[in-house]
């Protein structure tokens, strides 16, 4: 299991709107293409965090969901909630953290 987390800014009135917009996409075929197992978002003050785990490698499940009509569908739809963190953002993977730290516990 691959995991990664994105963050951005988004206005906490605006979640049930968020929500309903990755409910709508998860209930279709493109979660699975792109190799998504899992998906949780958290709010934080103006912050919004996207804690997605995939069964390949992120960047990999990047590039096929970006080659996917219904994976640019669902980012227009997130426009008017979701703005970078960083102003310069390109592209998904300048949104996401850089994990420094993991710790798993060992089966008993």
């Amino acid at each position: 299991m691959h995991e990664t987390m994105i963050i951005a800014k988004m206005d906490p009135r605006d979640a049930d709107e968020v929500a309903a917009v990755f409910g709508r996409s998860d209930a279709t075929s493109m979660p699975h293409d792109i190799g998504v197992r899992h998906r949780s978002l958290f709010q934080f003050h103006g912050l919004y965090v996207h804690l997605i785990g995939f069964d390949r490698p992120p960047a990999e499940s990047m590039q096929v969901a970006q080659s996917l009509p219904a994976f640019r569908s669902v980012s227009e739809e997130l426009k008017p909630y979701i703005e970078a963190y960083d102003p310069n953002w390109r592209s998904p993977q300048d949104a996401m953290a850089r994990r420094f730290y993991h710790w798993t516990s060992s089966p008993e």
